[in-house]
């Protein structure tokens, strides 16, 4: 039961699931339920960041009578590994037996969840770390003061005397000894009459969790059993599948619909239209698709506001721009005078495409409308975005929107949406069915993948040119970047704050933190109106922007007689921690030394996200001509290691995305219609092309920062270098797949 509901999962599964985790829930009101008041630097952060300028009461661990350790992640999973990353935080100050670490996702409230650099709850960014570092620090000493003063005053002992372990307390001096658990109902009246304010927090050289190799993640064992809860899974009583039949073209509304068909299928309950489509609701997700192909021909699309440019014209109008200066979004000297005056000016334009991002499960969101309130399932990456998109449809109080973050097979940003794009059709969805037979019941919408790669955000297209100069000795004087882009966040919430004089961040980053010393240096950007729309996808500029610069700087090294690595190196010499990377990348790659004949190296360098990622790779042709690559050194730097393992896996993880992208991924419109569907034609790495790879973590004492996207913009660099070594031609466009049709 949750709330009210009794879900088919909780009603079939059986041994330790998610009924037993629930059940444990139910005995809390026994147990220590820990509100933290928030150090002054973090209510800050909240005030700075809108939530409200009181001490706010964080709710992130509870300690069960049976020694569960239960901790809220502010954060959804959805493979990243923040589930575990937040609890061997938490843990590590708390002094936790981790085999009794569970950890649950906390609901919708930003006045108690916000992400700190965000200001509203949500995870994006490569965030979820850095944000909650000192955050949930502070809540696990809180946990562990509270449980010491609780030993203390039963032992009537000093509190100084007091030690924790691994979730033992223990006083030598007496030989008294307490679970967690045993001491949790006397800890839990201690924060009732006197809270945690301040606490002490440990030495890093302390640590026992943090950094450990092998500590396992806390969301594999439900997964492998089968017993993970997505929304897909979900099945609440009475409630009805619902399907969208959409507009061939972005932009078109429904003008008419024939649903005679379609509500004779078995098993529909009703058709109902709303803006984006015409909705089919059913009992299952097979009569609602069923119902959905019977109105094929039954609706006559309004495309009269739709975009019915295909990429060919895009890209012929991006083109066109990229001779007329843009807004400048980072200039060092004169740039201009520098090209004009030197030696040798190296020039180069660059093209991508659209690109899909794919998630493994498809986009879906769970509504129940009663009076005055209702309650929404969704794997949601920015649940007060979504919470609020509801309410507003409905006309409800955000805090009469019961949001439950599920777990979510994979985003790669498409979960956050600005504009909480299905949490709101989920919403129109119930509003309307509110006034037909469907009234009352619960609603699933689903995306199937091919709705979502013919009908749903990309990666924009963007083209790009770069110039280069070079005096009469071959020093790097000038460089000039050009970006052709539409704007992510133009029209969104976040345009206010991350769109500055014209410029979306999104659209220059990595471009505009050049890090190479050259001191007449510009980007500039136009910013294209096109009626596709647009999301960040993994790693959002830094794909792009990371290809062009890294590429076009192995391309000017050679122009100039010099080594790239070696002309790295020395442009690199303010920004020891880009060195860092790059320095171990070279050396366990064994850069320089022989390589089988057919096989050749590439490099590249990147910081995204405040993590810094350099990629060698070896590269052999296939008998298509195309390169395959058998192996990937990788270094990074991302503060302190919370999670060996999941650093690893996330680095392995943005190479196969990568590389899947820079090989094949390729969005294209004709007629303002795509041609991809789903993983047929929109190709990603297969598995037999995931080559071997080897993650070296820097050690580090900077705070931690994120991983879950700086791996992947370096491969596709890298890859394109190797190839310019075995083949001598450069690659200016992506996929790769496109050398094959050339």
């Amino acid at each position: 039961m949750l709330n009210g509901y009794k879900t088919t999962r909780d009603s079939t599964s059986s041994g330790v699931d998610r009924r037993q985790v629930l059940k444990g829930g139910l005995v809390l009101g026994t147990g220590l339920v820990i509100g933290l008041r928030l150090p002054r630097r973090s209510l800050a952060m909240t005030e700075a960041s809108g939530q409200g300028g009181e001490l706010v009461a964080n709710a992130f661990l509870r300690i069960a009578p049976d020694d569960t350790v239960t901790i809220l992640s502010k954060h959804i999973e959805f493979g990243q590994g923040s589930f575990t990353g937040l609890a061997t935080i938490l843990a590590e100050e708390l002094d936790a037996d981790w085999a009794r670490v569970r950890v649950e996702a906390a609901p919708a409230d930003a006045s108690k969840y916000a992400n700190l650099f965000f200001g509203v709850q949500g995870t994006g960014g490569s965030t979820a770390i850095a944000n909650s570092w000192e955050q949930m620090r502070r809540a696990g000493a809180a946990g562990r003061a509270l449980l010491v003063a609780a030993a203390a005053e039963a032992w009537a002992v000093p509190t100084a005397e007091i030690e924790v372990r691994s979730g033992v307390v223990s006083h030598a001096g007496s030989g008294r000894s307490a679970r967690f658990g045993e001491l949790a109902e006397r800890a839990a009246a201690l924060a009732e009459s006197s809270p945690v304010a301040e606490v002490e927090l440990k030495d890093p050289k302390d640590f026992t969790l943090i950094g450990r190799e092998g500590l396992p993640r806390v969301d594999v064992p439900a997964k492998s059993r089968g017993e993970a809860s997505y929304t897909y899974d979900l099945a609440l009583p009475e409630m009805l599948t619902a399907v969208i039949a959409r507009p061939p073209r972005f932009g078109g509304t429904v003008g008419s619909v024939d649903a005679e068909a379609a509500r004779s299928v078995p098993g529909v309950v009703d058709v109902i239209s709303i803006p984006q489509g015409v909705a089919v609701l059913a009992q299952g997700f097979w009569a609602a698709k069923k119902g959905r192909d019977a109105l094929a021909g039954k609706i006559e699309w309004d495309e009269s506001a739709a975009e019915k440019l295909g990429s060919a014209e895009i890209l012929a109008e991006y083109r066109g721009l990229l001779d007329q200066a843009g807004l400048e979004a980072r200039k060092d000297g004169d740039p201009d005078a520098a090209l004009a005056g030197a030696a040798r000016v190296i020039s180069a334009d660059y093209e991508f495409p659209y690109l899909a991002h794919a998630p493994m499960e498809p986009l879906d969101c769970a509504i129940h409308l009663r009076d005055g309130s209702c309650d929404v399932w969704a794997g949601s990456q920015l649940q007060t975005v979504d919470q609020g998109v509801i309410a507003g449809v409905l006309g409800l109080e955000p805090q009469n929107v019961r949001l439950r973050t599920l777990l979510g097979g994979g985003s790669f940003g498409r979960r956050a949406t600005p504009t909480g794009d299905v949490a709101g059709e989920a919403a129109m969805l119930a509003k309307a069915a509110a006034a037909t037979g469907a009234k009352g019941r619960p609603i699933k919408l689903v995306w199937t993948r091919e709705d979502d790669i013919r009908g749903g955000r990309y990666r924009p297209l963007t083209v790009h040119r770069l110039q280069a100069g070079l005096d009469a000795d071959g020093r790097l004087v000038a460089w000039t970047h050009r970006i052709v882009s539409q704007s992510i966040l133009k029209g969104t919430p976040f345009e206010a704050a991350l769109v500055q004089d014209g410029i979306d961040g999104t659209s220059v980053e990595g471009a505009r933190q050049l890090p190479y010393a050259i001191a007449n240096l510009r980007v500039d950007l136009h910013t294209t109106e096109v009626g596709v729309p647009v999301l960040w996808w993994r790693s959002v500029g830094h794909t792009h922007n990371g290809f062009t610069t890294e590429t076009f700087f192995d391309e000017v090294a050679h122009a100039a007689g010099r080594d790239p690595v070696e002309m790295r190196r020395e442009l690199l010499q303010d920004h020891p921690r880009h060195l860092g990377v790059f320095a171990t990348a070279v050396e366990k790659a064994g850069w320089g030394e022989p390589l089988p004949e057919g096989r050749a190296r590439g490099i590249a360098v990147h910081e995204s996200f405040s993590s810094f990622v350099a990629q060698v790779v070896e590269v052999e042709l296939d008998d298509r001509g195309m390169p395959s690559v058998k192996r990937v050194v990788c270094a990074v730097d991302c503060g302190i290691p919370i999670n060996p393992d999941i650093i690893r896996s996330q680095m392995e993880s943005g190479i196969g995305y990568g590389l899947g992208a820079a090989l094949y991924s390729e969005i294209r419109l004709e007629d303002g219609r795509v041609n991809e569907s789903n993983f047929n034609n929109y190709r990603s790495l297969r598995i037999h092309e995931m080559p071997e790879v080897e993650v070296h973590i820097m050690p580090s004492s900077e705070n931690p920062t994120g991983v879950g996207e700086p791996g992947v913009p370096p491969i596709a660099p890298a890859v394109a270098n190797a190839y310019f070594a075995l083949t001598g031609k450069r690659v200016h466009s992506l996929p790769f797949r496109n050398l094959e049709r050339s």
